[in-house]
């Protein structure tokens, strides 16, 4: 077989409005548009694989949306000529030539992903090991606010087929306490309620709320800034636990489960550096008995695709939820992407990620490199 070579990559930017207006999460941090970066990478054979990479502002990980762009100005470069199809050696060269930065390579990777999926005639889930589930069950991200608005916004994703919410905390523990009890009590039994601090709590309020909360049937998320903060939490509460910021590596996910860390973990695709590093860590967690919400920071119709492959290749049982993030920005970048049904998505049967972005919204690159 020849081997394919990489001759061009061309950088896309899009703003992405929310449909409610407005996010917001601990620490008074807050978004209103997101700024999305689209990546073509194009090679001899013609064939061309899409990506989407979003990070959630500036405050929430080490990623901004402009360092996105910044960082594949300077990688960029280094991959014209290498093959799309091998996937570990280009992550590795990635490595080699730019020091940190995943959500830089995540596009990159991701693309080439796509790239594989056309040159096999398969789609991506295929090749990251099949179809385990064909529904994948969603949850949805309520902003802080006030309690009352809280729950009224979780009654009406109620009614469009959501059953697993993720709720924005970690403010002021009186007002977490009074959205967790708030939101816990219109919900029925079955239903799934994750309280996500982001980081927000001090210890010692993370460890009044877990106490404060222990009656009720939530799980607890990512309390405090450090790893080892929130393990301390982890010891004093019987709740079940989620970990997010600090669970970056494998080396991290590691750690965390010899050390009974976790009981969840939010497996982030551009976090961890895209579809390569994002499989082994799932099927680690596989391995080990950890379920996983497979998602990203954000993005839109080709994040969202990227997350229905993942999440449609792995068991249900280990799947603890996903996110449809298309279905919270008001403009469309691809037709093809996963459309939710009743609180739920699959991924496309078309080569690839199956879909293709819409030139019209996307206009014109703002860095080709060849």
């Amino acid at each position: 077989m020849t081997q394919m070579k990489i001759t061009a990559i061309s950088v896309y930017q899009v703003d992405l409005p929310l449909r409610e207006g407005r996010y917001n999460w601990s620490g008074g941090n807050f978004m209103e548009v997101f700024d999305s970066t689209v990546v073509a990478v194009e090679t001899d054979a013609g064939i061309t694989g899409y990506a989407e990479c979003c990070p959630l502002g500036s405050a929430y990980l080490p990623s901004y949306a402009k360092g996105v762009r910044a960082g594949l100005a300077e990688i960029g470069p280094k991959l014209i000529g290498h093959d799309p199809t091998d996937l570990w050696p280009l992550n590795h060269h990635m490595d080699a030539v730019l020091r940190g930065h995943p959500y830089v390579k995540a596009p990159i990777d991701i693309a080439c992903w796509d790239i594989l999926g056309k040159v096999a005639g398969l789609p991506v889930y295929k090749l990251l090991g099949g179809a385990e589930q064909q529904k994948i069950a969603l949850y949805r991200a309520i902003s802080q606010e006030d309690s009352a608005v809280m729950a009224e916004k979780i009654a009406g994703y109620r009614a469009e087929g959501y059953t697993k919410f993720q709720l924005k905390v970690g403010g002021d523990p009186n007002d977490d306490i009074r959205r967790i009890r708030a939101c816990r009590k219109i919900l029925a039994d079955t239903d799934i309620l994750v309280a996500d601090a982001n980081t927000g709590w001090t210890k010692a309020d993370a460890a009044r709320v877990v106490n404060a909360v222990a009656d009720l049937d939530v799980y607890i998320e990512q309390p405090c800034m450090s790893y080892e903060e929130s393990v301390s939490i982890r010891r004093r509460t019987s709740l079940p636990f989620v970990l997010d910021e600090n669970i970056g590596t494998v080396g991290d996910l590691v750690k965390g489960i010899s050390e009974d860390a976790f009981d969840v973990i939010n497996l982030k695709i551009s976090k961890v550096g895209g579809l390569t590093k994002a499989r082994q860590m799932r099927d680690l967690c596989v391995a080990s008995g950890i379920p996983m919400t497979i998602e990203d920071t954000w993005g839109g119709d080709i994040v969202t695709a990227s997350i229905a492959h993942l999440a449609r290749s792995t068991p249900q049982k280990f799947c603890f939820t996903a996110t449809d993030f298309n279905s919270y920005v008001t403009v469309s970048i691809a037709d093809g992407a996963p459309k939710r049904e009743n609180g739920f998505m699959t991924a496309s049967d078309a080569p690839g990620l199956g879909i293709e972005p819409n030139w019209d919204v996307l206009g014109k690159p703002v860095q080709v490199i060849a």
